[in-house]
């Protein structure tokens, strides 16, 4: 019987690894370049170690894995009291600046704060558009606005995130190159 009980708990650990390996999220960020010298980067980061590794850097604004806003021009610029703000109110667009060259939108909608920009240069004489989208989910912005007033807990953030589904983040197209952060469940680029 205590063989029985010992070879049922060995399976229940091995499908409870197994779970929480394939429950895995991912962090990924893909850049390719094109042209003469292009380089291609895809960095593939579990949320878990980056959230492990987050407290240990002590770089430029951050320490202890939380960005210090005291440290950050942000030309006067409350930023906390902005995404507090924003947090605090329902679906808006809050900027829209349109040109003949440029288009910015900074909305929230659906849970998410969104920023779009579309920028149109002209290249050789034809006209090549250069886009620019962001989107962070209020959820990941509530976690870092949950620590000190001067910060911003980017740990945290990666753990709120964590427990988001998949999702584009960051996509950028330019001209010569391409930038794209998303989070999944695997743990290669596709």
């Amino acid at each position: 019987m205590k063989r029985i009980f010992c070879l049922l708990a060995v399976i229940l650990l091995a499908s409870t690894a197994a779970l929480a390996a394939s429950n895995e999220r991912w962090l990924h960020v893909r850049v390719e370049e094109t042209g003469e010298n292009a380089e291609n980067v895809r960095v593939n980061v579990p949320l878990s170690l980056a959230e492990k590794v987050l407290p240990s850097l002590q770089a430029h604004h951050i320490r202890h894995g939380k960005l210090s806003l005291e440290e950050i021009d942000l030309h006067g610029v409350d930023l906390r009291a902005v995404l507090a703000a924003v947090r605090d109110l329902g679906d808006h667009e809050f900027v829209t600046v349109e040109s003949n060259r440029e288009n910015v939108r900074v909305a929230k909608s659906k849970g998410y704060l969104l920023v779009t920009v579309r920028e149109t240069h002209d290249r050789d004489g034809k006209p090549e558009l250069e886009t620019v989208d962001v989107q962070v989910p209020m959820a990941v912005v509530d976690a870092m606005l949950a620590g000190s007033p001067n910060e911003l807990d980017l740990a945290a953030g990666v753990r709120a995130l964590s427990a988001l589904g998949d999702m584009v983040l960051v996509t950028v197209k330019e001209r010569n190159s391409s930038v794209r952060i998303w989070v999944d469940s695997k743990s290669t680029t596709d």
